[in-house]
C-alpha cells in the first residue's frame, strides 16, 4: 500500500512508495507520523513535484456496515470498512424516558415544556449522526489524499401506501441523504449511481460480492465502493490490492449522569465520565507489557485497557505503566483481503 504524503503545511500530495518514504526518513527529508492508524510522512523540504492526479472516493452506504475506497487511475490507495453509526436514535429515546421518569420522583429534573422543534426543518439526531459519520470519514481521507471526486451509491426510501406523511420527501433517510450530498458538493465533485448500476459494473469486471454482509472482507462491501471509484477515475479493471482497514465509532457517554437501573438500596450509582486526572477515554497509549492499547475506563483499582480489537487486557493499569500517544477519533483494526 502506498504511503500518504503531506507537505510542511499539512497539504496532501500524491502518495509514494514505501521504499521512497523510507529513504526520505533516513535522509531527514521527511518525518513519519500516524493519522488514525494510517502511516504517513510529512516532507521537511519543498516537494520537487506538486502535480496532482484525480483521486476519487467510492462510498457504499449500509445499515450496519459501509465500504469506502480511495482510488486514482493508477492505484488503489485504501479500502475501509466502517461500522455504521446506528445507536444514537435509541439513546435519544432512552434519554427522554429517563428524563420523564425523574419528574415522578424526588430527583433533579427539567420541567416539561412545549416542543420547540415542531414544524421546523431539522434532521433527527440518529439520522444526522449516521450521515455525519460518513462525512467525518471523508474529511479524514481528505487530510491524507488530494481528493477531487466522491461517488456514492444512491439509496432510496421505501414508500408506504397508506401513510400521507411518509414518502421519499419526508422520510429521515431521504432528508439525511440530501444533507449529506449538499455537504459533499461544498467540498468535492459529487457523483451518484443506483444500486443496479453498481451491480452492472461489478458483473462486467467479473467481481463477486459476498452474501455475508457482516464479514470483514473486501468482497463484503469494499468491492462495491471500489467499483464506484473505478467508475469515476477508471484504470485497471483488477483491484491493486484487496486489503481492508476496519473502523468503528467510539462509544462516548457524555450525558449519562448515573446508571439507568437502581442498585441495592434503591440508589443509582454514578456511571462515570470520559475524563480522569487529565486522561480521556479512547486515548491511544503504549503499555510496557501489552504494547499498543487504548484507555477504556477508570476504576477504583486502576485504569482499564483494551486492545485495538476490543479485547480487555487489564483493569489495574497505573499511569507510570504506559505512555500517552494520541486521542483516537474511532476504533480501528485490520481486516482480511478475501474470504477463506
Amino acid at each position: 500500500m502506498l504511503v500518504p504524503v503531506v507537505d510542511k503545511n499539512q497539504t496532501p500530495l500524491m502518495p509514494t512508495k514505501p521504499s521512497r518514504a523510507r529513504r526520505w526518513m533516513q535522509s531527514g527529508k521527511a518525518t513519519p507520523f500516524w493519522k488514525n492508524g494510517i502511516f504517513c510522512v510529512r516532507l521537511n523540504i519543498d516537494p520537487s513535484d506538486t502535480e496532482l492526479q484525480e483521486i476519487a472516493i467510492g462510498v457504499d452506504p449500509g445499515s450496519k456496515k459501509e465500504g469506502f475506497t480511495v482510488k486514482s487511475e493508477s492505484h488503489t490507495y485504501l479500502n475501509v470498512q466502517a461500522d455504521a453509526h446506528n445507536k444514537v436514535g435509541k439513546k435519544v429515546e432512552k434519554r427522554r424516558e429517563l428524563r420523564r421518569g425523574r419528574r415522578s420522583r424526588k430527583s433533579p429534573n427539567r420541567k416539561n415544556r412545549t416542543n420547540r422543534l415542531v414544524n421546523k426543518e431539522r434532521i433527527p439526531a440518529g439520522t444526522r449522526a449516521r450521515w455525519n459519520w460518513k462525512l467525518r470519514i471523508l474529511e479524514w481521507f481528505s487530510k491524507l489524499y488530494p481528493i477531487t471526486h466522491v461517488c456514492v451509491e444512491d439509496i432510496k426510501a421505501r414508500t408506504r401506501e397508506r401513510a400521507r406523511r411518509w414518502n421519499q420527501s419526508f422520510s429521515p433517510l431521504e432528508v439525511g441523504k440530501q444533507w449529506f450530498y449538499t455537504e459533499i458538493e461544498r467540498r468535492w465533485k459529487l457523483l451518484t449511481l443506483q444500486g443496479w448500476e453498481t451491480k452492472e459494473i461489478r458483473d462486467r469486471l467479473g467481481l463477486k460480492k459476498s452474501s455475508k454482509k457482516l464479514s470483514e472482507t473486501f468482497d463484503a462491501h469494499c468491492v462495491d465502493s471500489w467499483c464506484l471509484a473505478y467508475h469515476t477515475v477508471g484504470g485497471s479493471d483488477i483491484p491493486d490490492h484487496t486489503d481492508i482497514f476496519c473502523i468503528s465509532p467510539i462509544p462516548i457517554r457524555r450525558r449519562e449522569l448515573h446508571r439507568q437501573n437502581p442498585q441495592k438500596g434503591g440508589k443509582r450509582p454514578r456511571y462515570g465520565g470520559t475524563t480522569w486526572n487529565g486522561l480521556v477515554k479512547n486515548t491511544l497509549v503504549r503499555h510496557v507489557k501489552h504494547g499498543l492499547t487504548r484507555i477504556s475506563g477508570f476504576g477504583k483499582i486502576g485504569i482499564s485497557l483494551y486492545s485495538l480489537e476490543g479485547k480487555r487486557l487489564c483493569q489495574n493499569a497505573k499511569t507510570d505503566d504506559f505512555r500517552v500517544l494520541t486521542r483516537l477519533n474511532f476504533n480501528y483494526r485490520s481486516g482480511h483481503s478475501s474470504q477463506a
